[in-house]
C-alpha cells in the first residue's frame, strides 16, 4: 500500500482514540508534506479529516464544552442569495467569480503547487452588498455560512476574548465553511491607537495569528465600514481586498428596475426617475423604499394604486431622519464659514477691564 493510502486509511479508521491528539498529529503531518510540495497528499488528508468523524464516542466533558463554546460564538445561516442576483461593481463581480472558481477547482491549483485564496477583506459604506456578497460565495460553493457573534465573542475579563477566539477557530477548522466577520473593525482595530487598551491589542495580535493558521478550506471573509480603523497588519493578512463603493444613480436605477419588474402593477415613474428622486442612497435603503411602497399598496386592499403609494412614500422619504440631521449641529461638524464667523465674533468682542 502506498504511503498516502496508508495515512488516509489510518485517519479514516480513527486509530487514535483522542480526537485532539489525532487531529494535531495529522495537521502537523500535513504541514510537513506541504513543505515538501506534496499537495495531492495534503488535499487527501484534508478531505479525510472533513468527511470522516474522528471523534471518540466517549468524548470528554472538556472537549464537549470547548466544542460548544466555539459553536456558541457563531450564527449558522443557510445561504440563499446568489451572486447573479446582486448588483455589484465590475471588479467585485469579477473577483467573486474568480474566488468561487478557485475553491471549486482547488485540486487543479494544488496539483501545480498553489492554494485557493481564502482570506478576503470587503470594505465600503454600509448597505452596498458586502454581507450579501459573502453569503453568495457560500451559496455558490454549497458551504455552511458562519456569522461571528460579537456579543458572545467579546468578554469583559482579561484573556476571556482570546479564549473564545481560540474555541471559535478550533470549531471552524473541523469543516469546510465560510466564516464571516461583519464589522471587522470591532476586533481588528489599529494597535497603535493610544485610546485602545492593552487587552484589545493582545486580541488583535491573537486574531491575526489565528487567521494566518486557518486552512484553505475555511474561507474567511471580513467586512468593514471603516477601513481606516483597521490595524495596518490586517491588510497584509488578507489575500484579496474588494471595495464596495456607494452606488451611482444609474446603478440604483438598475437595482430598482429589478425590484419593480416583479410588481403586479407598474408605476408611471421609471426606475431612473425614482432613483433620481431618492438621491444619494445605498442599495439597502433603495430596497427598503421599494418594499415600503408595496406595503402601502397591499394594505390598501385594492383601494390604493401603485402611483399613489409611490407618491406617499416619496413624501415620507423627504422627511426621513438622516445622519446629517442628527449630527449637523455639532460644533466639529459646523461648516467652515460658520466657524470663521464665530471666530470673528470672538476676536471683535472687547476685553473687560479688570479693576
Amino acid at each position: 500500500m502506498a504511503k498516502s493510502d496508508l495515512i488516509v486509511s489510518l485517519v479514516r479508521a480513527g486509530v487514535a482514540g483522542d480526537k485532539t491528539m489525532l487531529r494535531s498529529t495529522v495537521e502537523a503531518l500535513m504541514a510537513d508534506e506541504k513543505a515538501k510540495s506534496h499537495h495531492t497528499l495534503v488535499d487527501r488528508l484534508e478531505r479525510a479529516l472533513q468527511s470522516v468523524a474522528v471523534t471518540s464516542p466517549s468524548m470528554t466533558t472538556s472537549a464537549r464544552a470547548q466544542n460548544a463554546a466555539g459553536r456558541d460564538t457563531i450564527l449558522e445561516q443557510t445561504p440563499r442569495i446568489r451572486m447573479d442576483e446582486l448588483v455589484l461593481p465590475l471588479p467585485a463581480r469579477s473577483e467573486g467569480n474568480q474566488l468561487i472558481e478557485e475553491h471549486a477547482r482547488a485540486e487543479v491549483l494544488r496539483a501545480h503547487g498553489y492554494e485557493p485564496r481564502h482570506r478576503i477583506l470587503l470594505s465600503g459604506p454600509p448597505g452596498n452588498g458586502k454581507t450579501s456578497f459573502a453569503e453568495s460565495v457560500a451559496e455558490a460553493l454549497s458551504l455552511p455560512f458562519f456569522v461571528v457573534r460579537y456579543d458572545a465573542l467579546i468578554g469583559s475579563y482579561l484573556g476571556e476574548t482570546n479564549a473564545r477566539l481560540r474555541a471559535l477557530f478550533d470549531y471552524v477548522r473541523t469543516q469546510s465553511c465560510v466564516l464571516f466577520f461583519d464589522e471587522f473593525d470591532a476586533v481588528g482595530k489599529e494597535r497603535g491607537d493610544d485610546h485602545e487598551t492593552g487587552e484589545i491589542k493582545r486580541v488583535v495580535s491573537f486574531l491575526l495569528m489565528q487567521i494566518d493558521t486557518l486552512p484553505s478550506y475555511v474561507l474567511t471573509i471580513a467586512a468593514t465600514n471603516h477601513a481606516e480603523l483597521l490595524d495596518r497588519a490586517v491588510w497584509r493578512r488578507f489575500q484579496l481586498k474588494i471595495s464596495f463603493p456607494a452606488p451611482q444613480t444609474e446603478q440604483v436605477a438598475a437595482f430598482i428596475e429589478r425590484i419593480i419588474a416583479s410588481w403586479p402593477d407598474q408605476p408611471k415613474m421609471s426606475a431612473s426617475e425614482i432613483a433620481t428622486s431618492l438621491g444619494a442612497t445605498s442599495y439597502a435603503e433603495a430596497r427598503d423604499f421599494c418594499q415600503n411602497v408595496r406595503r402601502r399598496q397591499i394594505l390598501g386592499l385594492g383601494e390604493v394604486e401603485i402611483n399613489s403609494a409611490l407618491f406617499s412614500e416619496l413624501q415620507s422619504w423627504e422627511a426621513r431622519v438622516k445622519p446629517e440631521n442628527i449630527y449637523g449641529d455639532r460644533s466639529d461638524k459646523a461648516p467652515a464659514k460658520t466657524k470663521r464667523r464665530r471666530a470673528g465674533k470672538a476676536k471683535s468682542r472687547p476685553r473687560r477691564r479688570i479693576t
